[in-house]
């Protein structure tokens, strides 16, 4: 098995780990699939009914501003796709998710999750926990796109995720760092 592939049960027990009774529930409706790079799983404007865990592949998650698209996440093994605003206040998200890769996911339909929430405290502490790490993870791609320089940005994502910069596009990756291509060309020369 590729070594990027990441199993349900270690994404589930990375948020928080379950009893074998309650992770058996969760799995019970979660179904693999397989998407195409170039797919978009997401669509803005639209509520979404499910939430996805990647297995194997990476996304981008994207918003239009006019005539430009802004890369503002990417996700990778293990990560979830997610479009809070459905998850939570039931409304259309604003952010487009495209594959950049052959991808394989996990699908869970988040109504039936909001159920076990309801039947099963381990599953509804898990939840907890899964909407918490999203909202840190949010808190800090803000607060990093706030405070910190390009160069700072494109140093924290060389440490935190350098497979990145081999899997994916430059002009994504200037995208998501708020800058032109050519401005992160000069900002890898001086770090090289």
């Amino acid at each position: 098995m590729d070594s990027r592939t990441m199993e349900i049960d270690r994404i589930i027990h990375t948020i928080y780990p379950l009893p074998e009774n309650s992770l058996n529930k969760l799995k019970a409706e979660i179904f693999e699939e397989i998407y195409r790079k170039g797919d978009i799983l997401f669509k803005a404007h639209r509520i979404e009914q499910n939430i996805y865990f990647i297995k194997k592949g990476i996304v981008r998650a994207y918003t239009e501003t006019g005539d430009n698209e802004v890369t503002f996440w990417f996700g990778k093994e293990g990560n979830p796709l997610i479009s809070m605003q459905s998850y939570i206040l039931r409304k259309s998200g604003y952010e487009d998710i495209e594959l950049l890769e052959d991808c394989i996911v996990y699908k869970l339909n988040s109504h039936y999750l909001q159920q076990l929430y309801n039947e099963d405290i381990y599953i509804a502490n898990w939840g907890r926990r899964f909407a918490e790490q999203e909202l840190i993870k949010a808190e800090k791609r803000f607060i990093t796109r706030q405070f910190k320089t390009a160069t700072e940005r494109y140093k924290d994502l060389l440490k935190e995720s350098p497979e990145l910069l081999q899997r994916v596009q430059l002009g994504y990756i200037a995208s998501y760092l708020g800058i032109t291509q050519v401005s992160l060309s000069r900002i890898r020369a001086e770090i090289r």
